[in-house]
């Protein structure tokens, strides 16, 4: 049964909100051994690994019953694929983030760049990952 975009897109929230206690959980744990930023590094491929597991088995369910054609990419290559774009994402944040500092002059404005970055990289990383590494159709047209 496939599931809609609103569906798949509440559980790519949901995957998002497990990464997220994934990323602090091993943040907190490394950042005595390896410094906050060296844990940092940890702790993100941690969180992308675990979200891109919730998102393959849970949000965009392969049908097995795909004819050859249709395939999904091998989990490897889709596995390097989904973190380029969540970095992808991460940037497209901070950007979003850069340019609210930059352009709008008002109290809370840093909260109001994290908060618009946030969304920014969200819908951009669920769109990557459902149009560009979740994607069955590589063969159609």
């Amino acid at each position: 049964m496939k599931s809609s975009n609103g569906q798949q897109f509440l559980r790519f929230c949901g995957a998002g909100g497990a990464g997220l206690v994934v990323d602090a959980s091993v943040l907190y744990a490394t950042a005595p051994l390896l410094g906050w930023y060296g844990a940092r590094v940890l702790s993100f491929l941690a969180a992308a690994t675990a979200t891109w597991w919730l998102n393959r088995r849970y949000t965009f369910v392969i049908p097995v019953s795909l004819p050859q054609a249709r395939q999904p990419t091998p989990v490897l290559r889709q596995y390097f694929h989904y973190l380029l774009s969540m970095l992808l994402g991460g940037c497209v944040n901070y950007g979003v983030y850069v340019a609210t500092l930059q352009w709008v002059h008002v109290p809370g404005s840093a909260l109001l760049g994290v908060a618009l970055g946030s969304c920014a990289g969200l819908c951009f990383n669920f769109l990557t990952a459902r149009y560009l590494v979740f994607r069955t159709d590589r063969h159609s047209h």
